[in-house]
């Protein structure tokens, strides 16, 4: 998709802080944290939500989960806990119209959150 952002990250038109990649995901700093720790995880695959996930995309999301834990870990928030958060549809509060997941940690977060 050539207009999305985090397909042009990933494709590495755009600079990004990266802090993980391989060959089907990659993960970096957020450009607007909202906590010490606010990592994005994506697949560089074009999904556009979990609404568009199909029966294949399902190693993949485990994948990045795998990653997810693994960076909370490098990130020092594994033991104090951390947040996962995916933003489905506009309701949703997805911004950015290919599926992500926020990696966000190192302060105390409330519930319910918005």
């Amino acid at each position: 998709m050539t207009d999305c952002i985090f397909c042009k990250i990933a494709n590495k038109e755009i600079p990004s802080d990266i802090v993980y990649e391989d060959d089907k995901i990659i993960a970096f700093k957020d450009v607007s944290p909202q906590s010490p720790v606010h990592i994005l995880v994506i697949p560089k695959k074009h999904i556009g939500s979990l609404n568009d996930l199909d029966e294949e995309d399902t190693s993949l999301i485990g994948d990045i989960f795998k990653i997810i834990k693994k960076l909370a870990k490098d990130m020092g928030v594994d033991e104090e806990g951390y947040r996962v958060v995916n933003n489905c549809g506009e309701l949703g509060g997805q911004t950015v119209h290919h599926i992500h997941f926020h990696l966000m940690g190192g302060r105390k977060f409330s519930w319910p959150p918005g």
